[in-house]
C-alpha cells in the first residue's frame, strides 16, 4: 500500500510529534549511559548499533513506542484515497452535525485553500458581569457560537456564560470558487477577493432549562487576511444585540484569521478596501433603485382603490439586526438532501421548531422581527414569519409552486402561512406551526342563495399579499377575505405583481453583498434511541416518586410499556403524513395484554422538548393523566413509554404515553 506524498509527510509528522512527546531522546541517552557503564572494558570494546538496539529492546523502549503509537485504519476512511475528481465534486447538500468530542481529524484537500478562524475568547459581555463562577458539575447557562460560510456550518462547544466567556475554538473553512474552470485550481488572492460571502456568526445563549436566546448575529468580512504580511491577522469584533437592542453592544470576540497554505503574494490593504467600497456602493445603488421602484409600485396600488391603504401588503421587513430587507429575500429554494424525504415531512419538521414572538421590553404594539434563516435554525424557534419562510423555501426545494401569504387569522391577528398552487389549479394552505393542510375552495358571492357553498375549515380571514423568492403580488380584489379570494395570479385585475426583474436585482443570492447567505440544513443532533431510553427512565423515576409521596406503591408492567410503542409510532406517522394507520394492531395487542375483568387507561401527549420535569408537570395538569398516575385499586400495573423522533437540526418530536391496568371492583 502506498500513500500520497501529502499523507506520507503527515504520517512522518505524527511519528515525530509522538517521539518528542514521550521524550525519546532522553530515554535513549539514559540507556546509552547505562550500557556504557555496564561494559567493563571501555577501551577494548566498541558499542555497535546492533548491541544498542538490543539494549533498547531489553529496556522495553521499542515496545513502549509501538504500543502508544496508534494509527487510524486508513482503509476504513475512503476519504484518504479520494481522487482529485472526487474531492472537487464533493457534494455539500447538507452538513452532518456530530458531537464535537467525537470528531476525527479532518482530511484537508491539498487542492483547496482554507481559512482557519480561531476564536480566542470573549470579553465585555456586561450582561453577565455579576454571573457567579459555576461550581464543578453545576448546571449553568451557556454560550454556543454557530458559524456558516459558503455551505459549511460549524458549532462551538458550549461554555458557561460570563463577562469574559472562555470560547476557545478553531474552525477550518474551505475557500473555493465553484465556477466553471475553477474546480481544479487553488484560489489565489485575486479570486478570494472576489468572494464576498461573509462568515455568518450567530451567538446563542442556552439557559438551565434548555431555552435558547439569540444574543447576536454578526457578518464577518474575512478578506482583511488577504493583506496580512504572513497570512495571519488578529481582529476584535463587536457583537451587537438583536431586535430592539440591535444598536446596543452585546460583547466582543477576539479572532485570529489564518490562510492555509499561505499566499505567495499578498494584496495591498488599499486594494481590499477599494473592493469592499465598490461592493457597498453597488449594493446601495441596487437597493436605492428598488426602493424607488417599490414606492412607485405602491402608489399605483393605492390608486386602484382607496381601501388598499389598510391591506396587509408587506414589501419590506426588518431582520434581527434591524436591517430593512425585501420580504422576497427571506425565501430561498432550499433542498435538504436526504434529511427530509417529502414536502409533508418538511412541514412536520418546521412545525417542531418552537413558536416564540420577538422579545420586547415593555408593553405596547407587537414587535415584528423576521430572522435570517441561519439565526432561526440556530435558535430553533421563532415567530410565524420565520416558520412560513422556511417552510416555503423547503416546498420550493421539493419542486412545488409555493408562496408565503401575509394576512390575518381569527380575531384579526396578523399572521403568515404558506400556499401551494397545483398544476390543476388547486390551492392548498399549509399552516407552518402545526403542519396542517387545508384545501381552498372559494365562495362565489354572486351565486344564487340555494346553491350550496363550501365551508372554509382554515383559520385564515384576510390576505393582503403573497410572495416567494422571485414573485411578489398584492391582492387588489374588492374583498380581501380569504374565502372569497381567487388565486389566479395571471389575472392583473385581481393581483398586482411586482416586476420580477426588479425583485431579482436585490433578492437573488449573490445579487448584493448585504444578503445573508443561505445555510444548509444540519442532520439531527439527537440520537433517538438513547434519548428515548434516558427520558423514559427519568419519567419512571418521577412517576414512582410522585406515587411514593401519595403513599402508593408502583408496580411496572414492562410488556405493556413495550406495546405502547406502536401507538406512539402511529401518532407521529399521522402527524407527518396526515394518514392514520396502525391503531387496529395496537388495540388488538392491548386487548390481549389486559385480562378479563381488568380496565385499561392510556394517555398520550406530545412535546417539543426533552426536559423530564417540565413534561411531567405538564402531564399532571391533565385530569386524565393524573387519574392514571394516581391510580388506586386492585392489581394496579403501570406503564410508561417514550419515543423521541429526531428531525434535522436539533428538532425532535417527543411522544409520551402513560397507561395503567387494574382489576375493576364494583
Amino acid at each position: 500500500m502506498s500513500l500520497p506524498p501529502e499523507k506520507a509527510s503527515e504520517l512522518k509528522q505524527i511519528i515525530h510529534d509522538h517521539l518528542i512527546k514521550m521524550d525519546i531522546h532522553g530515554k535513549i541517552r539514559d540507556v546509552l549511559a547505562e550500557t556504557v557503564r555496564g561494559d567493563g572494558h571501555h577501551g577494548q570494546h566498541v558499542l555497535s548499533e546492533e548491541d544498542f538496539m538490543h539494549a533498547l529492546q531489553r529496556r522495553g523502549i521499542v515496545d513502549d513506542v509501538m504500543k502508544d503509537l496508534s494509527f487510524t485504519n486508513l482503509a476504513s476512511h475512503p476519504d484518504v484515497y479520494q481522487t482529485e475528481a472526487d474531492t472537487v465534486n464533493k457534494s455539500a447538500t447538507h452538513f452532518v452535525d456530530k458531537n464535537i468530542a467525537q470528531l476525527k481529524p479532518t482530511i484537508i484537500s491539498p487542492l483547496r485553500r482554507h481559512l482557519y478562524l480561531q476564536v480566542l475568547g470573549g470579553k465585555a459581555f456586561l450582561e453577565h458581569l455579576q454571573e457567579p463562577e459555576p461550581l464543578p458539575g453545576q448546571v449553568c447557562s451557556t454560550f454556543t457560537l454557530h458559524l456558516h460560510f459558503r455551505n459549511q456550518r460549524f458549532r462551538s462547544k458550549p461554555v458557561p456564560c460570563a463577562c469574559e466567556p472562555d470560547i476557545q475554538e478553531g474552525f477550518l473553512l474551505e475557500v473555493h470558487r465553484d465556477g466553471p474552470g475553477d474546480a481544479g485550481k487553488m484560489a489565489d488572492a485575486t479570486t478570494m477577493l472576489s468572494i464576498c460571502d461573509p462568515v455568518h456568526m450567530v451567538l446563542i445563549k442556552t439557559d438551565t432549562s434548555g431555552d435558547t436566546t439569540l444574543v447576536s448575529s454578526y457578518f464577518l468580512d474575512w478578506r482583511t487576511v488577504l493583506g496580512a504580511p504572513n497570512g495571519k491577522t488578529n481582529v476584535s469584533v463587536e457583537l451587537l444585540g438583536v431586535g430592539s437592542e440591535c444598536k446596543v453592544p452585546a460583547g466582543v470576540l477576539n479572532l485570529k484569521l489564518e490562510l492555509y497554505p499561505p499566499l505567495t503574494e499578498t494584496l495591498s490593504p488599499d486594494v481590499i478596501t477599494t473592493q469592499q467600497s465598490l461592493e457597498r456602493q453597488r449594493t446601495a445603488e441596487k437597493e436605492r433603485l428598488f426602493l424607488v421602484y417599490a414606492k412607485q409600485w405602491w402608489q399605483e396600488f393605492l390608486e386602484i382603490r382607496p381601501s388598499h391603504q389598510s391591506k396587509l401588503v408587506k414589501i419590506f421587513a426588518q431582520d434581527e439586526n434591524g436591517v430593512n430587507r425585501p420580504v422576497c429575500s427571506y425565501v430561498r429554494v432550499l433542498r435538504a438532501g436526504r434529511l427530509l424525504e417529502s414536502p409533508r415531512q418538511g412541514a412536520r419538521f418546521v412545525s417542531l421548531l418552537a413558536q416564540e414572538k420577538a422579545p420586547v421590553v415593555g408593553g405596547g404594539v407587537r414587535q415584528e422581527q423576521w430572522c435570517s434563516m441561519m439565526a432561526f435554525l440556530c435558535r430553533n424557534k421563532g415567530d410565524c414569519e420565520d416558520h412560513a419562510t422556511l417552510l416555503c423555501s423547503l416546498l420550493l426545494g421539493f419542486g412545488l409552486d409555493a408562496y408565503v401569504c401575509v394576512g390575518t387569522k381569527t380575531k384579526n391577528i396578523p399572521h403568515t402561512w404558506v400556499m401551494t398552487c397545483g398544476t390543476d389549479g388547486s390551492v392548498t394552505f399549509w399552516e407552518s406551526f402545526t403542519a396542517h393542510r387545508y384545501v381552498h375552495r372559494p365562495v362565489d358571492p354572486d351565486a344564487p342563495p340555494m346553491v350550496p357553498q363550501p365551508k372554509p375549515t382554515y383559520p385564515y380571514r384576510t390576505i393582503g399579499c403573497v410572495f416567494n423568492h422571485k414573485m411578489f403580488m398584492a391582492n387588489c380584489q374588492p374583498s380581501d377575505a380569504v374565502e372569497l379570494c381567487v388565486f389566479d395570479f395571471a389575472d392583473g385585475s385581481r393581483w398586482k405583481a411586482m416586476s420580477e426583474e426588479a425583485i431579482r436585482s436585490v433578492c437573488v443570492p449573490g445579487s448584493t453583498s448585504s444578503l445573508p447567505p443561505t445555510p444548509p440544513i444540519c442532520s439531527p443532533s439527537v440520537l433517538p434511541n438513547e434519548a428515548s431510553n434516558q427520558l423514559e427512565l427519568e419519567m419512571r423515576y418521577l412517576l414512582a416518586e410522585h406515587r411514593k409521596d401519595l403513599g402508593l406503591a408502583t408496580v411496572w408492567d414492562d410488556h405493556l410499556s413495550y406495546l405502547l410503542s406502536a401507538a406512539l409510532c402511529a401518532y407521529e406517522l399521522e402527524r407527518c403524513t396526515g394518514v392514520s394507520c396502525g391503531n387496529e394492531e395496537f388495540q388488538d395487542a392491548v386487548r390481549r395484554a389486559v385480562p378479563d375483568g381488568h380496565t385499561f387507561k392510556g394517555f398520550p401527549i406530545h412535546f417539543l422538548h426533552r426536559n423530564a420535569r417540565r413534561a411531567f408537570a405538564t402531564c399532571l395538569r391533565s385530569p386524565f393523566c393524573e387519574e392514571i398516575v394516581c391510580c388506586r385499586g386492585d392489581h394496579v400495573r403501570l406503564a410508561v413509554r417514550v419515543r423521541v423522533f429526531a428531525y434535522p437540526e436539533s428538532a425532535c418530536a417527543v411522544w409520551i404515553m402513560f397507561a395503567c391496568k387494574y382489576r375493576s371492583v364494583l
